[in-house]
């Protein structure tokens, strides 16, 4: 039975300098950080308040054929990948702690049906919503269809 979510990867152009990023600007901490035999370097790094979903930090390469880590390289590269949503409770506050520390955002925070959010790039250029949940329903999407 499936219990959960406990790891995702994010494409980076360089573990070094995105575990920098997540961990001196978003406060992630590093989980493992090996090299394995071939070369192959393992790291992921987790929030400390959900310390049970671990994020992949991963370079394209093995086990991806070279085609397909060169597009990977080439959609970083233009900024359109799409990491994740960070949860927050005061998107302002978060929105404003970041630029402070040189968090790129591309979008301030704006209030949405579903809440305020703010949209990021990390270090490598994949897109970060950063969210403050409001109550929703379906009724705040009047142009939405139900599947």
């Amino acid at each position: 039975m499936i219990t959960g979510i406990s790891l995702f990867s994010v494409w980076v152009t360089d573990i070094d300098e995105a575990l920098k990023f997540y961990t001196e600007k978003l406060g992630f901490s590093v989980n493992t950080d090996i090299t394995l035999g071939d070369g192959y370097r393992w790291t992921t790094v987790f929030h400390p308040d959900q310390p049970d979903l671990s994020v992949n930090l991963q370079v394209p390469g093995p086990p991806l054929d070279p085609e397909s880590a060169e597009f990977v390289r080439r959609s970083l590269a233009k900024g359109v990948m799409h990491a994740f949503v960070l949860r927050t409770t005061d998107c302002r506050q978060s929105y404003a702690n970041l630029s402070a520390k040189g968090v790129e955002f591309v979008q301030e925070p704006s209030v949405r049906p579903y809440g305020t959010e703010a949209v990021a790039r990390d270090n490598s250029g994949n897109f970060l919503v950063l969210v403050q949940q409001g109550e929703y329903s379906g009724e705040d999407f009047p142009h939405a269809t139900a599947n």
